[in-house]
């Protein structure tokens, strides 16, 4: 089915209770930052009942901190789907078997003919052990609550992603460092330089099933944002799905509207007018 233009919905027609929303490339402007018209309008919608949880491969402490002056914002979505946190609670946890995660530690270590540096994210925070400042000031571009630490194989906490990444890019990564099968997990690229191995019952699709249960909200209820394949379970999920004009082509394929870009702020148009606002 093609999706259709995001001006299709009539304004103020649908009951919304839940939305969540991608960060990188599809709430976040070409500079990274969360529009300002984005404040008053996440505000209306905590008057109203309902709602706002970004969904992202960032580490939930790097989440909370982005929306900490606006209370309005208490849902999250981190780490890909590993963790849903509302209140400052543990909706749900999904971490990756011990086994799978010191076998990527391995394939790492063993990969010196690539660029790459693992960040471990964990229930507690997120750890490297690769110390050099031009990768802990990536890894810390996602993950603020970040330790450095001397053996990934000796830290003591759930480990719920395994992010790798290459400074020269993932194309042909997976069959280059991380070949065979991967029983029990699911290797992912989130981003041009990023890839995940987690749990394969880990992702923001079944992050936003978690968070419907609990919540009560059903997939009419639902709005979702997205622009990257790591999308693209979420997407599935909410019959008020949305694809970044920006997005990726299988986003975009499997969305039931288009959005305008997140350059254009789209996000906020979007809500805006189905909100009647």
């Amino acid at each position: 089915m093609k999706a259709e233009l995001w001006s299709t919905i009539e304004s103020g027609s649908h009951d919304v209770r839940l939305v969540v929303c991608d960060m990188d490339g599809t709430l976040l402007d070409d500079k990274g930052a969360v529009p300002e018209t984005f404040w008053s309008l996440v505000d209306e919608m905590d008057r109203r009942g309902i709602v706002f949880a970004p969904a992202s491969g960032r580490q939930y402490a790097t989440l909370a901190r982005m929306f900490e002056a606006h209370d309005s914002v208490r849902t999250f979505i981190a780490d890909n789907g590993t963790k849903v946190i509302q209140d400052g609670e543990a909706v749900s946890l999904t971490p990756i078997e011990r086994d799978t995660a010191v076998r990527v530690i391995d394939d790492v270590r063993r990969a010196t003919h690539r660029d790459l540096g693992l960040v471990v994210g964990g229930a507690e925070r997120a750890y490297v052990e690769r110390k050099d400042d031009r990768f802990v000031n990536e890894a810390a571009r996602y993950n603020i609550d970040l330790e450095i630490v001397d053996d990934l194989k000796d830290v003591d906490d759930h480990f719920l992603k395994m992010a790798t990444f290459d400074f020269d890019g993932v194309e042909g990564i997976v069959d280059d460092v991380f070949p065979g099968d991967w029983d029990g997990a699911q290797v992912v690229v989130s981003a041009t330089h990023w890839i995940d191995v987690m749990s394969n019952r880990a992702n923001k699709g079944t992050a936003v099933v978690d968070l419907q249960k609990h919540l009560d909200v059903t997939p009419a209820q639902t709005v979702v944002f997205g622009d990257f394949l790591n999308d693209l379970e979420m997407i599935q999920q909410a019959e008020l799905s949305f694809a970044m004009e920006n997005a990726h082509q299988g986003i975009l394929d499997a969305a039931r509207y288009i959005a305008p870009s997140n350059s254009e702020h789209g996000v906020v148009t979007v809500l805006k007018h189905m909100l009647n606002l």
